[in-house]
């Protein structure tokens, strides 16, 4: 008997515009598909001792600055990606496609859950527990954002990100003092840029 397909959560939402605004609702009420799926999965990496921190869009709501998003991104070690596998494969979680090694789907809503692994950065150190998920600490997230907007032309959306931060939370142009000096300076550039008046804002 053919394995039942596990229908994407982003093609759903996308084949209704009702749908589309009903999920919308419900992300920014902090409810729906994705919160549900997003809370399944923080209790059950929890229960099972698997350090983790969600980047992106998720994180960057937590910090300030909401915008939806219909997949979840979370930070693994290679150990806890090992251990993910292992324990939660065919278990409530199938591989987004043949062969994906750090791209799952939840089999219950076909919400898409993609993985970033870390570098120097261990999430058991460097996540923070807000509203009982645990997100990537803030500087730690600007850190990523600007390196990933650096050094991937496919991810320029991550620079715009850390730019909406600026204006969002105001922050100061000494934040990069905080920072890894390898990406202070895209920083200060980007705090300059967000300084000009949004004509639409006037």
């Amino acid at each position: 008997m053919a394995k039942e397909r596990v229908v994407a959560f982003e093609e759903a939402v996308r084949q209704s515009p009702d749908r589309i605004m009903a999920e919308a609702t419900d992300f920014f009420m902090e409810r729906g598909t994705l919160n549900e799926t997003l809370k399944n999965l923080a209790l059950q990496l929890d229960e099972a001792s698997i350090p983790y921190a969600l980047v992106g869009a998720i994180a960057l709501g937590r910090h300030g600055l909401v915008r939806m998003t219909l997949d979840i991104d979370v930070l693994f070690t290679r150990e806890g990606l090992e251990q993910f596998k292992a324990r939660f494969l065919g278990r409530g979680y199938v591989p987004a496609f043949p062969g994906a090694e750090r791209a799952f789907r939840a089999a219950d809503t076909g919400v898409r859950i993609k993985v970033l692994m870390t570098g120097d950065d261990d999430p058991a150190v460097t996540a923070v527990n807000l509203g009982g998920i645990r997100v990537l600490a803030f500087e730690k997230l600007v850190e990523l954002k600007l390196a990933s907007g650096m050094t991937a032309p496919h991810r320029r959306r991550d620079l715009s990100d850390v730019q909406d931060l600026i204006r969002t939370v105001r922050l100061p142009l000494d934040f990069a003092d905080r920072l890894d000096a390898s990406v202070r300076a895209v920083y200060r550039e980007l705090w300059q840029e967000a300084q000009t008046a949004d004509p639409f804002e006037q």
